[in-house]
């Protein structure tokens, strides 16, 4: 017999939302890991949020909704709520069973969690947690950096200390003609980010206002143990990797990278702290110019070196998935500050959304 197809929505229905989650989903081993991290920043929430008023929203509310966004690639914040709204796995996730709170919210709250740096400690708190932590080497690691676009057109790439030609009354950017004129960032910055700087990877590429994203990688399973975002110039990726390395390589350790961290002061600098750098040999001789490699045999006889050198390549999986999935080939936000704490969050998504394939091989 066919059944009818009857609405009834009139009708008051109830929905056990953990009952409608299968128990082998992935995001309920990523609800649990997060869960405990975020229950221990709560001494943090509690120095922002003030002990006397009208009860916020609950941070760890609005951290994982943030979290969801990275992992289902959904473009903004407003689509966020519009997606929480009608979707039972999202309140599931996030811990909301009534009327949803406006987009706004996340703007209100982001000065905030600046405040308290509290994308870098939900990314700390993954790496401490235990069952993320055994999964990780304590002893090998790699370096790299991309380009991260920063939220600004060339249009506002301008001389610095001119007035801006824009119409207030249309509010779009005033025509701009380029032809000719040499711009740089000694003369020039972006009236719509100064953090950003025109930057070029490569000859031939074109500029970009931008900035750089350092990743480490431990290299046991390729997840990211820390992050900086800085001003994009031509040293700023050495720089971050020597402050990674200091921070997080013990003495014995060793770090791999490709063929721009073969650097003298890179190099050095690791080998007075006891690190063995397992950076790609950046040598040739065109016969015009010649350069050699600060890397000898002294290393590279190593079969560790070798090691290093196939592992190290498997940090572009997380820069991939996070320009490709989190939606982070361009900054959501203007300045370094901001787009520092969305990359630190990007990445501890990254290390979530990776956890529940790698703790299903150790039952298996």
């Amino acid at each position: 017999m066919r059944g009818a197809d009857n609405r009834n929505g009139s009708l008051f229905s109830y929905v056990d939302l953990e009952a409608r989650v299968p128990e082998k989903h992935p995001l309920r081993v990523i609800r649990r890991i997060s869960d405990d991290v975020l229950a221990g920043m709560s001494g943090r929430f509690d120095t922002t949020y003030s002990p006397i008023g009208r009860p916020s929203i609950a941070p760890e509310k609005l951290l994982r909704a943030l979290l969801l966004q990275a992992f289902y690639t959904i473009r903004s914040e407003r689509q966020l709520m519009e997606r929480i709204d009608f979707d039972l796995l999202f309140r599931w996730f996030v811990g909301i069973d009534d009327r949803v709170w406006d987009a706004s919210t996340f703007c209100k709250n982001r000065d905030r969690f600046l405040e308290m740096d509290a994308a870098a400690a939900l990314l700390q708190g993954v790496i401490d947690h235990p069952d993320v932590h055994r999964q990780m080497s304590s002893d090998h690691f790699s370096v790299d950096g991309t380009l991260i676009d920063a939220w600004a057109s060339m249009k506002s790439f301008r001389p610095k200390g001119e007035d801006s030609d824009d119409d207030p009354a249309t509010g779009r950017n005033a025509g701009r003609d380029f032809h000719g004129e040499k711009r740089s960032n000694e003369t020039h910055a972006s009236t719509t980010d100064p953090d950003a700087r025109l930057y070029r990877k490569g000859s031939g590429q074109a500029s970009r206002l931008c900035f750089i994203g350092t990743a480490l990688m431990e290299n046991r399973n390729g997840l990211a143990v820390d992050g900086r975002l800085t001003t994009a110039t031509g040293v700023s990726e050495c720089l971050a990797a020597t402050n990674l390395a200091e921070e997080h390589i013990a003495k014995g350790g060793t770090l791999g990278g490709d063929k721009a961290f073969d650097t003298a002061g890179l190099v050095t600098e690791l080998r007075e702290r006891g690190i063995t750098p397992h950076v790609a040999q950046n040598a040739y001789d065109t016969g015009k110019a010649r350069r050699r490699s600060n890397i000898d045999r002294r290393t590279t006889r190593h079969p560790g070196y070798d090691a290093s050198q196939r592992c190290r390549k498997r940090i572009e999986e997380i820069f991939g998935w996070l320009k490709t999935i989190a939606g982070w080939r361009k900054s959501r936000f203007r300045g370094l500050a901001r787009t520092q704490y969305g990359f630190h969050l990007t990445l501890a998504a990254y290390n979530l959304v990776r956890m529940p394939k790698l703790l299903a091989a150790e039952v298996a």
